[in-house]
This record gives structure tokens, sequence and C-alpha cells, in this order.
């Protein structure tokens, strides 16, 4: 039988930056809640008028200190969400930090597999689509080749070895949130993404792909633009040339 009390306390915080996902949130925070460890869940809303906030706390009574919320007023990009959920998550007794989206293109089940990652030789667990047993799902395959050669091309450019540097499903300890100067990291988008895992490369810690399949979004709408793509192949280039 499930115990919701075993919940309450975690050392694990799940960061979800939200705009609009009302058709996703609630699922999405039960599922989280259902696993047989226990996670906290800190949900940065960009102001979405869907009401995707006031559904979070709503949840919130029932999920009593394992929901937390951050409203933010407009968009201000997928990158200072996580940054502003880093440092909320830094002030507060958290071990192990991940980032996931709310649309289920992340298997929450997953969460388990990278937090194993991370409690072994891991400082940073990615989920990986270009690892083998990784995947996609849903994808057209213009699509797929957009994505895996937009990873090729950043590690050649960074000399780099990480396969999916794009992705966005990872597990921080928290010694590498703490090390890394939050306030430099520049980017928004995918280039968020790539810098965030470069810097904790360059910081010399130990990067470990977990295999993932990752699905396409079926409920609520892509997030994704030509500026984000823009900015990852120009950002790419700046991060070659950072001091770290």
């Amino acid at each position: 039988m499930y115990i919701r009390v075993s919940q309450k306390m975690s050392n694990c915080l799940v960061i979800i930056p939200t705009y609009n996902e009302i058709e996703n949130i609630e699922k999405m925070i039960r599922k989280v809640f259902s696993l047989p460890r226990p996670f906290h869940l800190l949900i940065v809303d960009d102001g979405s008028p869907d009401g995707t906030a006031a559904k979070v706390k709503e949840l919130q009574q029932e999920f009593t200190n394992q929901i937390f919320i951050e409203e933010r007023k407009g968009k201000l990009g997928l990158g200072t969400a996580y940054i502003h959920g880093f440092k909320w998550a830094l002030k507060r007794n958290y071990d192990y930090i991940f980032e996931m989206d709310c649309d289920f293109s992340h298997n929450p089940d997953d969460l388990l597999r990278l937090l194993s990652a991370c409690e072994g030789n891991a400082d940073v667990a990615v989920g990986s689509r270009y690892v083998k047993g990784g995947n996609v799902s849903n994808w057209d395959r213009k699509r797929i080749l957009l994505s895996y050669f937009a990873s090729l091309y950043v590690r050649i450019i960074l000399w780099f070895n990480v396969k999916d540097t794009t992705a966005g499903f990872k597990c921080y300890r928290r010694k590498v949130l703490e090390t890394i100067n939050l306030d430099t990291i520049k980017f928004m988008g995918y280039a968020f993404q790539i810098e965030m895992k470069y810097t904790a490369y360059k910081k010399g810690f130990r990067i470990v792909e977990v295999p993932i399949t990752f699905v396409d979004r079926v409920l609520g709408t892509s997030k994704m633009s030509s500026k984000i793509f823009k900015e990852a192949f120009l950002g790419v280039l700046q991060m070659r040339f950072k001091k770290y």
C-alpha cells in the first residue's frame, strides 16, 4: 500500500519549468509522487494564462510540503527558469537536483535511473537519446537527423564527448551546482543545456549518459523556435573561446 507520508522527506528535487501546461501538470505531479523513491517538485511557472499555477497550488493542499511553486511574470526563458530553480534548491537541503520537462517527453520512471547513476559514480547524469539503448519516438526522419547532427556539431566544436549534448533530462549532484557560477550561464534554450554540460565538464565533473526513449509531446504546444536554434548554433562558438 502506498503511504503518502513517506514522500514528505526527500533529498531529491525535480525542477519543472512550465508555461501553459494545464493539460499535463496534474498527471505529471501524480506520476512523480507514485514512484517508489521520494521526490519533491519545484514548478517554475512563467505566468501561464491557462491556469497551470492555480492547479499546482490546488495540488499543494493534497501534497503538503512536497510541491513548491515559484511564479515569474512573463516568458523569461528555459535557462533562467532552471537557474532560478537551482538557486532555490541550493538554499535548501537537496543532494540531487533534476531537470525535467512537463510534457512527458521525459518518462518520470527514468528519474530513478538518473538518480541511481548519481548515487554511483556520476556527478551529472544525462538522459540520452544517442547512446546504446537510447531512442526517440514520434519524430520524423528530418527531425531525428537534425537533432543528431546538431549534437555532432557541438562535440566537434567543443571537443566534448557527450553524445546527447542538447538533452534536457538530467540529474546533478549538489556539489556541481555549488561549484558552477550560475550567474555566468547566459543562454536560454538548447544552448543552455549545452552550456551547463560543458561547464560541468570543464570543471572536471564526471558526466554519465543514461539511455532513455524521448517521446514527442502529445498534449500542449511546443516551445521550440528558430531563435532558440540560432542561439544554440552561435552559442557553441562562443563557448569554445570562453575561459572556465
